[in-house]
């Protein structure tokens, strides 16, 4: 039985690619694909934000010398990319989405316009929101944040390649400390990599929970809308 009425998962793009250094990864598409459609059948209402990390870094090409505005907005374009394979793989599982973007693109996807978007989730569409915020300067861990509110999602489902939030980066910290749960201002004290300090306050100010699991177990995502306890829950 579901938990939430209304969810925003957020996928980083690594974790599109898989084992491979660059791109995507059929398989790991399909599989995410899969999941989502098991899902869907719960009657959950799902909005989707992906990065663009695995083809394109803003961030890594500002510090090769690029100009940040136009490092920003490649990055934009690559999340773009992620989501029309993301609709590609739902669509040919039979299930319905919408691909809209923050930037204007009218040959690929609709515009980012917020009832379009809300009437798409309530007739069990999902939703892909692609192109961060359509500014510079913003993470699409932001870019999470302020969907998840405006569409007024009850939780972001932040999936990644860990099973939660750690003092330290537990790849590395052979005794970093696993958190159950957290306050939003505790991560922001200890700098924990959860989400960017904006896309935290965004949460903390409109009380929006936040769910970190590991995305690369078969099945976490429909267990988290069930309630299952996996993963760290963020919250006041």
């Amino acid at each position: 039985m579901k938990k939430f009425k209304r969810v925003l998962l957020k996928l980083s793009g690594e974790a599109l690619q898989g084992d491979k250094q660059y791109g995507l990864d059929p398989k790991v598409l399909d599989g995410i694909a899969e999941e989502l459609k098991e899902v869907k059948s719960l009657g959950v209402e799902i909005a989707i934000v992906i990065g663009g990390g695995n083809i394109f870094r803003g961030v890594l090409a500002e510090q090769r010398g690029m100009d940040r505005a136009t490092a920003d907005y490649m990055g934009m374009l690559a999340t773009v990319i992620n989501s029309m394979a993301m609709q590609d793989a739902l669509e040919r599982r039979g299930v319905f989405t919408r691909v809209q973007t923050a930037i204007a693109m009218a040959q690929l996807a609709e515009p980012f316009i917020r009832r379009r978007a809300i009437r798409h989730l309530e007739k069990g569409r999902i939703v892909i929101l692609a192109g961060g915020t359509g500014n510079p300067y913003f993470t699409t861990d932001t870019t999470a944040a302020l969907r998840a509110v405006e569409l007024g999602c009850e939780v972001i489902l932040k999936a990644t390649k860990v099973d939660g939030v750690y003092s330290d980066d537990p790849h590395k910290v052979k005794n970093a400390k696993r958190f159950e749960k957290i306050r939003y201002m505790d991560v922001l004290k200890k700098g924990l990599k959860v989400m960017d300090a904006t896309a935290i306050s965004l949460c903390m100010d409109n009380k929006l929970p936040i769910i970190v699991f590991d995305l690369l177990k078969r099945g976490n995502i429909g267990r988290v809308v069930t309630g299952q306890k996996i993963g760290t829950l963020v919250t006041a």
